[in-house]
């Protein structure tokens, strides 16, 4: 490959002539998320970030309206979070956690029970958000057959919901309309209702619940969960839904016998303006799953909280072991840095900047209601969406926010930001000029 070993060191002139050799090969090659090769167009590449702006190789800086698929939070080289990453390589960088343990596990699993809402007390780390949802699924049918229900092994969810992309988390991701109807002939059959009718405001609907009720007494038998994102369905939609569906579930899963499974993976950490997003129905899960945030977009760290029950059952069942165990299971470089990352989260400070962002984006994207195509436009924490009547020319409208100086990931018929949470009023409004420049080239 003819230039792919260049250092990218230098000017940024120069940087952009080394990357000439290593982005032919990128666009060849490479395989970059939900896409194919070659490339139909090559990706931007980034040399550096600080603060929420990305500085590309050819000496621009665009300012990151997605914080790296909602992780990077606190934004790019942050002191707390390199500090931390700094001292932990200075012990070690990486230990089995069978059989072992460190410091940096046990301090953050106490954090992630502190933090958690009420009875999640129980943690399992894992090194990814797909992973963490397999864990769950897997927690809730060794508590079904440690119960002595062995044939519970189903899980009741909803439409439009996505929890990842391994084979049992696209098991409970939405079938049809989601991004996996491909392997629809390889994952288990659940039971999915309608998704939950939209708007944070609208309460719930009586005949929705009813419907629920009638799924779950009709496959009591079979169930052993419910599995669903409260409050936001992230990459199924960007759709919001009243904190009293959530509630809800809460009581139909303990009318009948079921586990609550809680997916906070995206909407976990400030991201809905409550530190877990379940906190706006007042309830808790039995099994919650969070990632992304955890460390600030640093390194690939999940965990599955249960509760204490629910752990207990298990170490009662067959074998009295969760039947899961990840090389890089709470790793200790990232155990450090998602330390740093919650103990940010933890000083309560981020309120107040995703309630100004809440503020600026509501004010900001109101002018794209008027924009021709525009179905809807809502808002909710550090959550902007502009919807549109048809499917978004994703390469018109990212090119439209880039020479803007803002960079997006629209997809289906969506132009949304998940901006950092540290991003100032000043960045956020030119984060909104590249959303109606996005929406406007769509």
């Amino acid at each position: 490959m003819t230039g792919s070993g260049a250092q990218l060191t230098g000017t940024p002139s120069n940087r952009s002539g080394a990357w000439a050799g290593l982005q032919a090969f990128d666009t060849e090659h490479v395989w970059h998320p939900y896409d194919r090769l070659p490339a139909p167009a090559p990706a931007l590449p980034v040399v550096g970030a600080q603060g929420v702006r990305l500085h590309l190789a050819d000496g621009r800086q665009l300012i990151d309206g997605m914080s790296s698929w909602w992780c990077a939070v606190h934004g790019y080289r942050h002191p707390a979070l390199d500090a931390a990453v700094r001292e932990q390589l200075e012990q070690m960088a990486h230990v089995m956690f069978g059989g072992l343990t460190h410091e940096p596990a046990v301090r953050l699993a106490a954090r992630l029970a502190e933090l958690a809402p009420e009875g999640l007390s129980e943690v399992f780390f894992c090194d990814s958000g797909s992973v963490a949802v397999e864990v769950a699924l897997k927690m809730c049918v060794q508590y079904q057959a440690a119960c002595g229900h062995g044939h519970r092994q189903r899980m009741l969810t909803v439409r439009g919901g996505y929890h990842g992309d391994t084979l049992g988390a696209m098991a409970v991701c939405d079938p049809d309309d989601g991004m996996h109807a491909l392997f629809a002939g390889m994952v288990p059959r659940h039971v999915f209702a309608a998704r939950p009718p939209d708007g944070f405001g609208a309460g719930l609907d009586p005949d929705w619940a009813a419907a629920l009720e009638a799924l779950a007494a009709d496959h009591a038998d079979e169930l052993a969960a419910v599995v669903v994102e409260p409050v936001v369905q992230g990459a199924g939609g960007m759709r919001f839904h009243s904190p009293a569906c959530v509630a809800y579930l809460r009581e139909l899963c303990d009318r009948h016998g079921l586990l609550l499974v809680l997916d906070e993976i995206a909407t976990g950490f400030g991201r809905t303006g409550a530190m877990f997003a379940c906190e706006h129905a007042g309830v808790s899960a039995d099994v919650m799953c969070v990632g992304k945030a955890l460390t600030g977009g640093y390194l690939s760290l999940a965990a599955t909280l249960c509760s204490a029950d629910v752990a207990a059952a298990i170490g009662a069942g067959e074998g009295g072991a969760l039947m899961h165990g990840p090389t890089y299971m709470a790793n200790p470089l990232a155990c450090a840095v998602g330390l740093a990352s919650t103990a940010l989260l933890a000083d309560g400070a981020w309120m107040g900047d995703v309630a100004r962002i809440e503020r600026g984006l509501r004010a900001g994207l109101s002018d794209a209601r008027e924009l021709p195509g525009v179905a809807d436009v809502r808002v909710l924490g550090a959550i902007g969406v502009v919807e549109l009547d048809r499917r978004v020319d994703v390469a018109a409208a990212t090119a439209a926010a880039v020479a803007a100086g803002v960079w997006l990931r629209p997809f289906r018929n969506l132009v949304y930001v998940m901006p950092a949470y540290v991003t100032s009023d000043e960045e956020l409004d030119q984060v909104v000029a590249g959303v109606l420049a996005a929406v406007t080239a769509a």
